[in-house]
């Protein structure tokens, strides 16, 4: 089954998803640790997990399968849900797949590692509707295809 699940706190594409979803008539979960309002349509539930470290994460990975598109810009989510064939997302559009995941995973630990040090490198480029154009734009042909695929 086609499921788009997002995780949802700090998403800044949820409405564009939403649209996108309904437009391919494809469910939607809204993962999130609080209330997070969604619109009224019956493919599109919330669920709240709590506050406990990584529930979010880990209620979306027992729910990942070949089939599942997850929204999330967490490094370390998108690699567990690679690894059980789900396809991931980031909010500006660009997908993790299991050739970009490594390296992804490599740069997060450095940057953390540096940040630990002391070391003031910066954080991620402003959020920009370049960004939000290239996610409209990868999530519909993600749907398109494993609708063709199936």
């Amino acid at each position: 089954m086609i499921q788009i699940l997002i995780d949802a706190d700090a998403c800044p594409v949820k409405d564009e998803t939403y649209k996108v979803a309904m437009r391919h008539d494809v469910p939607v979960v809204v993962v999130s640790n609080s209330p997070i309002r969604v619109p009224l349509h019956p493919r599109i539930t919330r669920k709240v997990v709590g506050d406990q470290f990584d529930a979010a994460d880990d209620w979306i990975v027992e729910r990942v399968a070949a089939g599942s598109i997850v929204i999330t810009a967490d490094i370390l989510l998108a690699d567990r849900c690679l690894k059980l064939g789900g396809e991931v997302i980031g909010p500006t559009g660009k997908p993790f797949t299991s050739a970009s995941i490594g390296h992804a995973v490599a740069t997060r630990a450095i940057m953390a590692d540096l940040r630990a040090g002391g070391d003031n490198v910066g954080g991620p480029a402003p959020f920009s509707k370049v960004d939000r154009s290239r996610f409209l734009s990868t999530l519909d042909e993600a749907l398109v295809r494993l609708a063709r695929s199936r």
